[in-house]
């Protein structure tokens, strides 16, 4: 019992240290980033994208990290059950949409023409 509690205080300083290096490691890519403005663009960019791929590459190894990979992948597979319209039923929706949206701008001018009509006769 009490070696289990140990072992997880244990698990639970260890993915603290992760993420602290997750943090270093992006705070490195800013700084650096800031410091070397001088530096061929093409260079820094180069620069922080590889200590921000580190930086991701940590923190999916961290419970966290590989909890939010699982959600990915389950939404991808969730996303591939979806059925979608087709073109010409996208093209239909997109066309009844239009024609609606312009209808009641007509709608909406003619009730503002007799409201202001009925302001200019009285005033």
């Amino acid at each position: 019992m009490k070696a289990s509690a140990e072992n997880q205080k244990s698990v639970e300083t260890f993915e603290w240290l992760k993420w602290l290096g997750v943090i270093i490691l992006v705070v490195i890519a800013v700084v650096g980033n800031y410091i070397y403005k001088d530096t061929n663009l093409l260079y820094r960019v180069l620069a922080v994208v590889a200590i921000l791929a580190g930086a991701l590459l940590l923190a999916s190894i961290t419970n966290k990290g590989k909890n939010a990979i699982n959600f990915a992948k389950e939404a991808r597979m969730e996303i591939r059950k979806v059925v979608w319209p087709t073109r010409k039923e996208t093209v239909q929706t997109s066309l009844i949409v239009i024609a609606a949206t312009v209808f009641m701008t007509l709608v909406v001018w003619g009730v503002d023409s007799i409201y202001m009509l009925i302001h200019q006769m009285i005033l």
